[in-house]
């Protein structure tokens, strides 16, 4: 039918035309009301957001020089953060002098990573960055 029927159609209702798909071959258009759609795709938006599951990335920094009992502390703090679903980015912050020792820096962030017993994988690589490495690991 011709727009203009169309169009006079929606006002003898009481309700408006809507274009639903402008690029088909004709055009294809409904008559409803608007404003009730809008209010039902806002109400059914929210519904699948507060459905969604917000995944934070937690963070853990350690240093070159770290104890044994402050680091198995950091492992606890990391496996808490996977088994509730979070991702955990690590860092290992080089101060000074330690910037030297990148090499060793590396391997003390890939032991950490190696001690953490509850299943992860590794979501980015170890990377450099100005003030040492770090790296992100997902449940």
């Amino acid at each position: 039918m011709t727009p203009f029927e169309a169009l006079q159609m929606a006002r003898e209702q009481g309700l408006d035309l809507v274009e639903v798909a402008p690029m088909a071959q004709p055009p294809v258009c409904r008559i409803m009301d608007y404003g009730k759609y809008q209010y039902q795709q806002s109400k059914q938006d929210r519904l699948n957001k507060s459905k969604q599951k917000k995944v934070e990335i937690k963070g853990i920094r350690i240093g070159l020089r770290t104890d044994d009992h402050d680091l198995d502390f950091k492992k606890d703090q990391a496996e808490k953060f996977l088994k509730k679903g979070d991702k955990v980015k690590i860092e290992i912050q080089l101060r000074g002098r330690e910037k030297a020792h990148q090499d060793l820096a590396r391997k003390n962030l890939e032991e950490f990573i190696g001690s953490i017993e509850t299943p992860h994988k590794t979501e980015q690589e170890i990377k450099r960055y100005p003030g040492g490495f770090n790296t992100i690991i997902a449940p």
